[in-house]
């Protein structure tokens, strides 16, 4: 009976743990936005060594007071892998400190603000209020005849208000574009194959060109259409082998040997490699 007793509280207090990992999840996130919006990444890569709390503070410009709080956001990021601690010594103005420094984990290097390869803007337009809100909605989104929890909460889809606004179509534009240039980056690399003996692309969905623009660089024979929505191509200028092109693609896209969807290709490759691991 004991050991029953003993095993019910076991469960009990694993079922609890289990949902507060749940509940509190969105701190890692939130933590990892508040860092990439004080620029701490960015402070820690312009120092060039490990940076001790003290000179963090410092460098951030903000309240002592506020030391403890900045420990307690640099202890979350370096335990979810963002940042490392290291021993290190530090003469500062007339003092000589020592303790733990944090230095950039290989993660964080792709969210300081000058990397080739940043997806800075695509973190914060993830988490940003307008993209995070509509998942508060989600059960009155199941009660409605809404199409989207999106529709639920701003009154219309995410293409269409990005139409009207332009923060949102201009944040939501420049994150596709930071993490077209990541993937276009490798995909050019390994999977070159896939675009020998095509004269023409249409890339559907192509954002402000950044996949289009890459193919062109890397296969000038290749005539690419970079094709998407009216507000977001509007402006933009092509070359000699780069059209934009307009319209809703549930209703038609240009002709052209082959039909690009970025998302497909990436996928592609993630099985690729997960092929090659196997093997």
């Amino acid at each position: 009976m004991a050991m029953q007793n003993d095993m019910l509280s076991k469960n009990l207090l694993h079922s609890q743990t289990h949902i507060w990992n749940h509940i509190f999840s969105f701190i890692k996130s939130m933590s990892l936005k508040c860092a990439i919006q004080l620029q701490i990444p960015d402070i820690i890569d312009r120092h060039g060594s490990p940076m001790l709390l003290s000179e963090l503070v410092e460098a951030l410009a903000i309240k002592p007071e506020r030391t403890q709080f900045v420990y307690r956001l640099m202890r979350i990021l370096v335990h979810t892998g963002f940042f490392v601690k290291q021993s290190v010594s530090s003469t500062r103005r007339y003092d000589e400190e020592e303790g733990e420094g944090y230095s950039l984990a290989p993660p964080s290097r792709l969210l300081l603000k000058e990397d080739p390869l940043s997806i800075r803007p695509f973190l914060l337009a993830m988490l940003d209020p307008m993209l995070i809100d509509p998942w508060q909605n989600m059960s009155e989104w199941f009660h409605s005849d809404d199409v989207t929890a999106f529709h639920t909460t701003h009154g219309g889809s995410l293409w269409d208000l990005a139409g009207q606004e332009p923060r949102l179509n201009r944040f939501f534009n420049d994150a596709m574009a930071s993490d077209a240039r990541l993937v276009m980056s490798i995909i050019l690399k390994q999977c070159t194959r896939v675009f020998q003996g095509l004269d023409s692309i249409v890339d559907v969905g192509g954002g402000t060109g950044t996949v289009a623009k890459a193919i062109t660089e890397a296969f000038p024979a290749v005539s690419c259409i970079c094709f998407d929505l009216p507000h977001v191509v509007d402006g933009l200028v092509g070359s000699k082998n780069l059209t934009y092109v307009g319209g809703d693609m549930f209703e038609a896209f240009p002709n052209a040997n082959a039909v690009l969807l970025k998302v497909f290709l990436f996928c592609y490759l993630e099985h690729s490699h997960s092929i090659h691991q196997n093997m």
